[in-house]
């Protein structure tokens, strides 16, 4: 079993920051891409920012510029650091992992379960 706790968001004044963080546990034999989306109310999900296992990174034009991807591999864990934050970013963000389990050895997505990042004055 693999399971993905979030964390990070929160409510900040517009050109804030924050820092999201995505950590997998469990019988992880390796993860493929990881990636951030987020989904405001009465929006459909959209992915953000992704990164590959070698470190290639890939971003939303809305955010390119403003946001980081990036990911630790040693502790499973990808982040997302949000700068310039504007009231348009204001979403559900969760992160996506592509995670070979020892079981399986074939990748699978799975999801966290969100975080809610609020940016408002």
């Amino acid at each position: 079993q693999v399971q993905l706790v979030e964390s990070g968001g929160g409510l900040v004044q517009p050109g804030g920051s924050l820092r999201l963080s995505c950590a997998a546990s469990g019988s992880i034999f390796s993860i493929n891409d990881m990636g951030w989306y987020r989904q405001a109310p009465g929006k459909e999900r959209e992915l953000v920012a992704a990164i590959t296992r070698r470190g290639s990174t890939g971003y939303a034009d809305s955010v390119r510029g403003r946001f980081t991807i990036s990911r630790d591999n040693a502790k499973n864990t990808v982040y997302l650091q949000m700068n310039s934050l504007k009231p348009e970013d204001t979403a559900v963000y969760y992160c996506n992992l592509n995670i070979i389990t020892t079981a399986a050895m074939l990748g699978r997505d799975y999801w966290g379960q969100g975080t809610q990042v609020t940016v408002s004055s």
